[in-house]
C-alpha cells in the first residue's frame, strides 16, 4: 500500500491504497463519494467520468498512481459545492434523467465541454458526448440541456 494525498472537490484527502487502484474505487470505497458510478469498467461508457485538472477523465481505468502530484479532482458532488451547477438545473428543467444511472458522467462530460466552449453547436455537443452512453436514449434532451446551460453561462 502506498500513501497518497489527493485534492478532491477542494478538500485534501489522505489515503493508503495499492498504486494500481482505479481512482473510481478510491472515491467510492475509500473516501465515500458515491456520486461517481461504475458502468462498464473499461472506460467505454462514460458513467465514471470525473475531472482531473479540468479534463474529463474515466475514473474506472485511471489508476491512482497515474495522477500527477497535486492533481485537482472534481466529482459530481464537487461540481456545485454550495449551489446547483447550471448544468444540473438544466438537466432538471429539461427532464433529462430517466433511470439516472449515467447522469453524473453525462453532466461531468458536459461541464468539461462548456469549460472549453461556452457556445457549442450540435456537432460540438455530439463530438464531446459521443462516448457517454445512455441506455434510456435521452440524447436529444441531453443536447437541449447543454444548450440551455450554455446560455446561462
Amino acid at each position: 500500500m502506498k500513501k497518497y494525498s489527493l485534492k478532491i472537490n477542494g478538500e485534501t484527502h489522505k489515503v493508503s491504497v495499492d498504486d494500481d487502484t482505479p481512482i473510481l474505487w478510491v472515491l467510492r470505497d475509500t473516501i465515500g463519494l458515491t456520486g461517481t458510478k461504475f458502468g462498464c469498467g473499461r472506460g467505454l461508457c462514460g458513467t465514471c467520468t470525473i475531472h482531473v485538472d479540468g479534463e474529463a477523465t474515466r475514473s474506472c481505468v485511471t489508476a491512482i498512481d497515474n495522477l500527477e502530484d497535486g492533481a485537482k479532482i472534481t466529482t459530481i458532488e464537487g461540481l456545485s459545492k454550495n449551489t446547483s451547477h447550471v448544468l444540473q438545473k438544466a438537466w432538471i428543467e429539461e427532464e433529462v434523467p430517466q433511470c439516472g444511472y449515467c447522469q453524473s458522467g453525462q453532466i461531468m462530460t458536459a461541464a468539461s465541454l462548456l469549460e472549453k466552449n461556452n457556445n457549442p453547436d450540435d456537432d460540438d455537443i455530439d463530438n464531446a458526448m459521443k462516448m457517454n452512453l445512455c441506455r434510456c436514449g435521452t440524447y436529444q434532451r441531453i443536447r437541449k440541456a447543454i444548450k440551455k446551460a450554455a446560455k446561462e453561462l
